[in-house]
């Protein structure tokens, strides 16, 4: 039994969902996002995981983004928000995950 294999493959499926979730929330700096993450161990990632992310969703208009000054006088940090079509398509997604979530609850007997 591989359940770590399991557990990736469930990461890699939804890690763009859960980012998308967060920033419907507010605006979020990548190393902020990655930390966020961090709290949920089954969707923990890597910024090389992050990063190529974020700049496929910034490329199909599904994000925006801007550099902001950093109030302790660190380097500027870039922040990502949705778009318009970000936030339609979150909503597509919504729907597929409480199909999934009740097709699952089905399966499983509940």
């Amino acid at each position: 039994m591989n359940l770590d294999k399991w557990r990736s493959q469930i990461v890699r499926g939804t890690l763009e969902y859960c980012i998308l979730l967060m920033l419907d929330n507010r605006t979020y700096y990548g190393y902020e996002l990655l930390q966020e993450l961090s709290r949920y161990p089954i969707i923990a990632s890597t910024e090389s995981t992050v990063y190529p992310l974020l700049r496929r969703l910034q490329k199909e208009n599904f994000l925006e983004s801007s550099w902001q000054d950093s109030a302790e006088g660190l380097p500027p940090r870039k922040y990502y928000s949705l778009t318009d079509q970000g936030r339609e398509y979150l909503n597509a997604m919504n729907k597929e995950w409480q199909n999934l979530l009740t097709a699952m609850s089905n399966l499983k007997g509940e």
